[in-house]
């Protein structure tokens, strides 16, 4: 059997066990949704909706939400220096289609997970054995101790290292780079000219970027002129990653 539904201002072909993508529902992953039915069908038969099949309706289980694949839309005018370049990911949900009902059925209810059985009694046949492996770890540990405490030391340095950044004001600027300046043209949609106005606002280095809270973010798109790039091109997860490596 299979059935038509229609979500998002789309129609479906689909039958049970079928997994779709339909644009986003309000529903959280493992939660059942309902869709109107327009045409069924078994093989033999089909009706068709006025425009629903009255009493018929489609279950689905949300496998997931997610983000689709990244949309590229590029502007220009001709003999003119006009030029836009902007990126969407529209938001998904993933369904998994788990039964079609006709006439007012109403679908099978979900199987409660089986209980687990009691282990009591093999956990104290087993706890003598716990113990006795248990021994000889101890001795290792002793012997491994002053090795840990050599290697913990350069742990701590490097942790130390990282901390040590220096004071940013209030909206996350530095009134000059703190020794070397990062190359921010690493980052995806930042040119040489963008550079060189977060620069100019105070933003030298990738941990600054990696940083920024949301009020700073909009205070930063705002002043610099970037247009909503920051979040748009995920700019914070990219410096995180770069600095990282740095």
């Amino acid at each position: 059997m299979f059935a038509v539904i229609k979500t998002g201002g789309k129609q479906y072909k689909v039958a049970e066990g079928d997994e779709i993508v339909v644009e986003k529902l309000a529903a959280d992953a493992g939660a059942d949704v309902t869709f109107d039915v327009m045409m069924l069908g078994d093989g033999k038969t089909v009706t068709a909706g006025t425009p629903l099949v009255k009493g018929a309706s489609v279950v689905g289980e949300v496998a997931t939400q997610r983000k689709g694949d990244k949309v590229t839309i590029m502007k220009k005018r001709q003999r003119n220096t006009y030029r836009r370049k902007k990126g969407h990911r529209q938001l998904e949900t993933v369904v998994t289609i788990t039964s079609i009902l006709k006439d007012g059925e109403k679908a099978p209810a979900k199987k409660a997970a089986a209980p687990k059985k009691a282990e009591a009694p093999k956990a104290k046949e087993e706890a003598p054995k716990k113990e006795a492996k248990a021994a000889p770890k101890k001795a290792e540990a002793k012997a491994e101790a002053p090795a840990a405490k050599k290697e913990a030391a350069p742990k701590k340095e490097a942790a130390a290292k990282a901390d040590a950044k220096p004071k940013t004001d209030e909206r996350g600027r530095l009134a000059k780079a703190e020794g070397k300046k990062d190359d921010l043209k690493k980052i995806t949609g930042v040119g040489p000219a963008m550079e060189k106005k977060l620069n100019e606002a105070g933003v030298f280095h990738f941990w600054q970027i990696a940083d920024l809270k949301k009020a700073q973010i909009t205070e930063l798109d705002d002043e610099a002129g970037l247009g909503g790039r920051i979040e748009r091109d995920e700019w914070v997860k990219q410096a995180k990653q770069l600095a990282k490596d740095a």
